[in-house]
């Protein structure tokens, strides 16, 4: 072999060595923190947020749900309405008429 395919077997070991210590590491920092690691931890963390999603939908659904049942959560369709409208007009174009 000469010096060129040589240097390329060198390389290829070498890249095949650090990505087998570096998946090695990897995981191995992850377990050490108590962290579940790879498919495990998505697959976790994918169910824990569906859950919390579902939660909220329901809780959204019997809020609303509940608004609609109850009829002491009904306006007051007059509120706001003044007997004299013209009243504040007047306050406000004229300020020293009160």
């Amino acid at each position: 072999m000469n010096f060129g395919n040589k240097a390329w077997v060198v390389g290829a070991a070498a890249l095949i060595v650090g990505l087998g210590l570096g998946y090695w590491f990897g995981a191995a920092q992850g377990s050490l923190k108590g962290e579940k690691v790879g498919y495990d931890s998505g697959y976790q963390k994918a169910l824990a947020d569906t859950k919390a999603t579902q939660e909220a939908v329901a809780r959204n659904a019997t809020d609303a749900a509940a608004k609609a049942a109850n009829p002491f959560q009904k306006q007051n369709p007059l509120q706001g309405v003044t007997a004299n409208p013209f009243q504040q007009a007047a306050q406000k174009l004229n300020p020293f008429a009160k």
